[in-house]
């Protein structure tokens, strides 16, 4: 695109060098000669001419190609030949000659003014059409004699033309310096917009932002997501497919599979790899922007490799082209849709056509050359005298009186106008806007001071003024204005390359898009009049990837466009081809096409889990009333006695409340359960180890106190100051309880962090600093146990419980140590069986350690429970038997 660029630019300004380097010389032979101005230079160009009061220029694709000589910058260049005659394009420069000649009949439009012509060759070669340009800028005349201001040819006023977008550009950068009005019938690039660099630029043509929406809008219609695009090495070409990759990346209607520029010559090493990169793509459709000229080298490839079953895209450039509509090309090109300008009806067109006739006296180097370059075309003949070999090829001569109707030529055919329309369009809207500059009444014009143009004074930019302002209906009905960016109403015809099964080719209107002030773009489509040139007759598919079934969703393939993707299983709690995600109690169902409620969990007593953990619950419930009952009626037995009966029994109730607070963590959670159950435990669990403490602390102060001197030591320890540490000790867990619950109470919370599809309904222990401190408290008693006991474990005698309170205490320790990592990293309802498991494990470690050994003795050995067997003792087991 640079490259096109840069060499444009470059032309652009060697020309314009060229241009004022001979401006500077005239003035300086002007002021050497003040009686006339000299032409310095004549280009000889293919042309018409038609003198008249005012002049209008016209640039025509006549010739398909030029030859220019080298430059070797060692002898004058010699003049470029044009070859190839195009008799569409010399259509459409008799159809500007036609429109001129229907206003100069036309009394009511430009009265009393006759309208002439300078009509040039473009050749499309930008050197040339630059050329041509400069000729009707200043005009053909070799001499202009003086008389206050140059008097002779008047150069035009205005230009209809060029056809192509790069060599418009390039003109309109140096016409627009002058403000001369140019108004093309063809060029589309959306870069001409730009009324800062091309301010006196206009067209009857929509530009090709335009253009581009509407094939993205049959893009659309027919859910082709999946397209490759192919684009002429020019203006035209570039800026159409900018256009488009910018609307398909907004639109997020489609992808490219490839994009590929054609080479400007028949590079056919270049041309080779571009259909082998179609050839492999996925997509079946194959968008173009590139003039017949261009796709003419590239169907030749695509023959020869036989490259079927793609579905064409013509940009407006060549969807007409009659070149391409040849029954080798139709298996390829069949079913063609394409856009294409407006199309509109000339009467009369015809009739003039047909009064054409050839200048026997023309001069090759100017004049009406062009016409007979057409007579020969279409009469195979060549005019007097002929080229050398041509009659001894038995070559006919031109005679001039040839009869145009007996020929069956494209050139006749008026049933389907369009660039032709729009030329029409063009001349007509320079007429009127001249017409509305004459009409103007003196001292209520538009410029200053309110004065008006005439034709003697007119400057190029007063008729652009009025150009900007111009608004006429054509006799075909269509309306004719021009909006701030010199850009037409958009409309254009969609079409259908049909073959037929005679062979025959017939290019059908199916529909039209245009612009409405309510809807955008909008797309008419007559779908039963397309003809598809596939088996099935149907429109293809062309996609990247197949739309995502229910259950799956959409991931980008790594380096791919959007396009292009895998279909991957929707994860749990999504749904549909977008994966969107279901309501927060909602979860995905199997198929993942819809979402179903989520399933609930808790620590229930149907489960075989709560079932065991409540049965257990209940069995040490159990366990503690009967060992509660033994003690009751064993009550005064030495051994019931000798332990400290009364902690006993208060030791006995605080593990039944351990063991019934378990139950409180099963079942669904509710907001008094969540608040109960940690504040049950952590009592319960205090009252238990406090009773354990303060029986080990007695069992301490009675064994100092069998020491001399010790029996002091024993007033800290009575019963009221047993029943009183216990309770200080657990009204402190108490207060700890109420704090917690007040500041940050625990909550029923459905946790999905574990199981996305699930919801774990568990209490939430909304503080964790109070949880810790529940916990840290209970832990510190326990040490304090474990620790006073360990200390006495070894002291005399066959009752002494510090041993046994030791080994409960170790157990005890190590269950609630060994609960701090598995709790927190159990998942959701298991949280609530560890905590449920730590109480039982360790309210049943207290229970068999502590009264497992004194069941024994009372129901198994009896013997031993007797006070003779505690007085065969040592004398310190009497010291424990009298605090009772």
């Amino acid at each position: 695109f640079e490259r096109s660029v840069m060499w444009s630019l470059l032309q652009t300004n060697l020309l314009l060098f060229i241009l004022l380097y001979s401006c500077f010389f005239s003035s300086v032979a002007s002021s050497l000669f003040p009686s006339s101005c000299q032409l310095q230079r004549q280009f000889h160009l293919n042309g018409m001419h038609k003198s008249g009061d005012v002049i209008l220029g016209g640039l025509f694709q006549v010739h398909f190609f030029s030859s220019v000589a080298d430059l070797s910058f060692t002898s004058k260049p010699q003049q470029p030949t044009c070859h190839g005659f195009y008799e569409l394009g010399f259509r459409q420069a008799q159809t500007m000659a036609f429109a001129i000649d229907e206003i100069n009949r036309n009394s009511n439009l430009l009265p009393n003014v006759t309208l002439g012509y300078t009509l040039y060759d473009n050749c499309v070669t930008l050197g040339i059409g630059f050329r041509a340009a400069l000729s009707l800028a200043s005009g053909q005349e070799e001499k202009i004699i003086l008389d206050n201001r140059c008097t002779g040819n008047l150069p035009v006023i205005g230009i209809v033309g060029d056809s192509s977008s790069t060599h418009s550009i390039a003109i309109s950068n140096v016409l627009g310096l002058y403000r001369v009005p140019m108004v093309s019938y063809f060029a589309t690039c959306s870069c001409l917009t730009d009324r800062q660099k091309y301010p006196s630029f206009f067209r009857t043509i929509p530009s090709d932002a335009f253009q581009v929406r509407a094939m993205i809008q049959i893009l659309k219609h027919f859910g082709w997501t999946w397209a490759g695009l192919l684009v002429s090495d020019d203006d035209y070409g570039l800026h159409a497919a900018r256009s488009l990759q910018s609307e398909l990346s907004l639109s997020g209607e489609g992808c490219l599979a490839y994009f590929e520029i054609l080479p400007w010559d028949k590079d056919m090493d270049e041309l080779r790899r571009i259909v082998n990169v179609m050839k492999k793509s996925s997509a079946r459709v194959v968008i173009v922007f590139a003039h017949h000229s261009r796709i003419v080298n590239l169907m030749e490839e695509v023959v020869r490799q036989n490259l079927t079953g793609l579905q064409w895209m013509a940009s407006e450039a060549w969807t007409e082209a009659t070149v391409l509509q040849t029954p080798q090309l139709m298996p390829y090109l069949g079913g063609t849709l394409g856009i294409a300008i407006r199309h509109g009806e000339i009467p009369g067109l015809r009739e003039f056509l047909l009064q054409i006739r050839p200048d026997l006296h023309h001069n090759n180097s100017y004049g009406n050359s062009m016409v007979n370059q057409f007579w020969e075309f279409t009469f195979q003949c060549r005019f007097a005298p002929a080229p050398a070999g041509w009659l001894e090829g038995r070559g006919a001569l031109c005679t001039g009186e040839e009869d145009l109707d007996n020929v069956d030529t494209e050139f006749l055919d008026i049933s389907n106008l369009r660039p032709e329309y729009n030329v029409y369009k063009a001349v007509y809207a320079l007429a009127y806007s001249l017409d509305d500059m004459l009409r103007c009444e003196p001292g209520r014009g538009p410029f200053r001071g309110h004065s008006c143009a005439t034709l003697q004074t007119l400057e190029p930019w007063q008729l652009v003024y009025y150009l900007e302002m111009v608004n006429f209906t054509t006799p075909f009905g269509d309306q004719v204005s021009f909006d701030e960016n010199g850009d037409v109403v958009p409309i254009y015809d969609v079409m259908n390359w049909m073959w037929l099964p005679d062979g025959s080719i017939k290019v059908q209107t199916v529909g039209e898009v245009k612009r409405s002030a309510f809807k955008g773009e909008e797309l008419i489509l007559d779908e039963d009049k397309i003809f598809w040139n596939f088996e099935s007759k149907k429109p293809p598919r062309s996609v990247c990837s197949e739309s995502c079934p229910p259950g799956t969703h959409m991931v980008r393939k790594k380096g791919e466009p959007k396009c292009c993707f895998d279909c991957i299983p929707c994860s749990e709690g999504k749904t549909t081809n977008k994966s969107s995600n279901c309501p927060e109690d909602f979860w995905s169902n199997r198929q993942r096409d819809h979402c179903v409620p989520k399933k609930t969990e808790f620590l229930s007593y149907h489960d075989p889990l709560g079932i065991c953990l409540t049965a257990t619950s209940l069995l040490g419930t159990f366990i503690c009333a009967v060992v509660l009952g033994i003690f009751f009626y064993h009550r005064r037995t030495p051994i019931i006695r000798a332990n400290n009966s009364e902690l006993s029994f208060q030791l006995l109730l605080s593990l039944k409340l351990c063991f019934l607070c378990s139950l409180l963590f099963i079942g669904r959670p509710r907001l008094w359960t969540c608040q109960l159950r940690h504040a049950a435990f952590g009592i319960s669990f205090v009252l238990c180890v406090s009773c354990i403490l303060v029986k080990t602390m007695v069992v301490l102060a009675v064994f100092k106190a069998s020491k001399p001197g010790g029996g002091a030591s024993l007033k800290w320890f009575g019963a009221m100051q047993q029943r009183g540490t216990v309770l200080f000790l657990t009204a402190i867990q108490a207060a700890i309880c109420t704090t917690w619950l007040v500041s940050s109470s625990p909550t029923p919370h459905k946790n999905t962090q574990y199981h996305n599809d699930k919801i774990i309904y568990e209490c939430a222990v909304g503080s964790t600093v109070g949880f810790a401190v529940l916990l840290g408290y209970i832990g510190v008693l326990a040490f304090l146990s474990f620790l006073i006991a360990f200390l006495v474990r070894n002291l005399p005698d066959s009752f002494n419980e510090a041993k046994f309170i030791t080994f409960s205490m170790l157990i005890f320790c190590a269950v609630w140590v060994a609960f701090v990592p598995v709790y927190i990293s159990s998942p959701g309802n298991y949280a609530d069986a560890v905590e449920v498991f730590a109480i039982l494990a360790s309210s049943f470690g207290l229970l068999i350690t502590l009264f497992g050994p004194k069941c024994y003795i009372i129901l198994l050995r009896p013997e031993l429970n007797t006070k003779k067997a505690i007085m065969a003792r040592r004398n310190g087991s009497q010291k424990i038997f009298h605090i009772q």
